[in-house]
């Protein structure tokens, strides 16, 4: 491989990931070059792989940006800045620096109606989906995405920050208390770090449900207070059992299907908040009247909002232990069976991290 080409995952659509060699990209004046480390397999991007295109613009150009076609995914990453754009401002970011990146490319224009929020401004674009994205030795960036990362941080602990921030920030926006229940449908990555943040933010009664056992052995030994198996018939009984038959104040959807939510409307109490996190594939029936009458309170969470410092300090000061949640590091080479395949067929995986410099 030459000094101008670099190995790259590249998307050409569903269950079509290819190995390719392609151009080291170059750096614009704004933007910032990072020589990759780890790079996570994140949910969106096996939903891509198993059904997609579903956020890749393959056809239509992305309006933000005007991508379009084959795409090296990957948005969950940690590495090294390697250069600089010439009109780069942040005096905070040289060469050599360890960082992670916030993934979400901001519309200056709309943001500005939308408070700043990136994940709420139109259109919405994000490395990986809609530009080149990480898996691949390079991958260029937008200065203001980039978060230096101190040395307390492994490039595997910073690979995860991305996923973190979806449950940090899914954990606050449900205004959750010390003294309140939770209860978190499904136990994988973002299940099992919305588990960490209710914990890192004091809550001590902390439900998780999943349908496989490995999982909610993961989910035990990371301190939830109470598992239970998604096969039970009585879900919701055993949830009002725990909580002196009130229900639970907060249920998250890490799960995404109708049954994890119709479930967990039901095991809320009156007044209660449910959270929607997962990429639900198909309509959901709704009991509107229920919803109503309980005074229940549904929010969706695609991304995160200005949360990314907090969790970088969360992790570095151990109170997120979120490389516990990494099963397996594998080559960039073998992602489509060790990672993509792994992730789509077996429910014992929860985070499959790509080690770049691996041969």
């Amino acid at each position: 491989m030459g000094a101008s080409s670099m190995k790259a995952a590249r998307y050409y659509g569903p269950k079509d990931i290819r190995i390719e060699e392609i151009s080291i990209p170059f750096v614009d004046k704004k933007q910032v070059k990072i020589e990759v480390k780890y790079v996570g397999i994140c949910a969106t991007d096996v939903h891509e792989y198993v059904h997609g295109p579903i956020l890749i613009p393959l056809k239509d150009p992305c309006t933000i940006n005007g991508h379009c076609g084959t795409t090296t995914m990957g948005r969950e990453f940690s590495g090294v800045v390697v250069e600089i754009g010439d009109n780069v401002q942040r005096d905070n970011i040289k060469i050599g620096d360890r960082v992670v990146v916030e993934p979400l490319f901001r519309n200056l224009d709309n943001s500005k109606k939308t408070n700043g929020t990136s994940s709420l401004a139109e259109p919405v674009g994000c490395i990986g989906l809609s530009s080149d994205g990480a898996y691949a030795k390079y991958v260029v960036v937008e200065d203001y995405m980039v978060h230096k990362i101190p040395d307390s941080i492994t490039f595997e602990q910073g690979a995860l920050v991305e996923s973190a921030a979806v449950a940090v920030h899914a954990v606050k926006s449900s205004n959750l208390q010390q003294d309140e229940t939770c209860v978190i449908f499904g136990a994988g990555p973002i299940g099992l770090l919305c588990l960490q943040s209710a914990m890192a933010f004091g809550v001590t009664r902390i439900i998780v449900v999943d349908i496989v056992e490995q999982r909610l052995e993961k989910a035990r030994e990371l301190g939830a207070t109470l598992v239970i198996n998604g096969k039970d018939k009585n879900i919701c009984q055993q949830i009002k059992d725990y909580t002196n038959g009130l229900g639970a104040n907060v249920y998250y959807d890490a799960a995404g299907i109708e049954s994890t939510f119709t479930t967990g409307i039901e095991s809320l109490r009156r007044g209660g908040r449910a959270i929607l996190i997962a990429m639900f594939e198909k309509p959901l029936t709704l009991n509107a009247l229920d919803v109503v009458l309980r005074e229940i309170n549904i929010k969706g969470i695609s991304d995160y909002r200005n949360v990314f410092p907090e969790v970088i300090k969360l992790i570095g000061e151990k109170n997120l232990d979120v490389e516990r949640l990494i099963t397996k590091k594998i080559k960039l080479d073998d992602i489509v069976k060790d990672g993509f395949e792994a992730l789509s067929s077996d429910p014992s995986e929860i985070k499959i991290l790509i080690d770049i410099d691996a041969n």
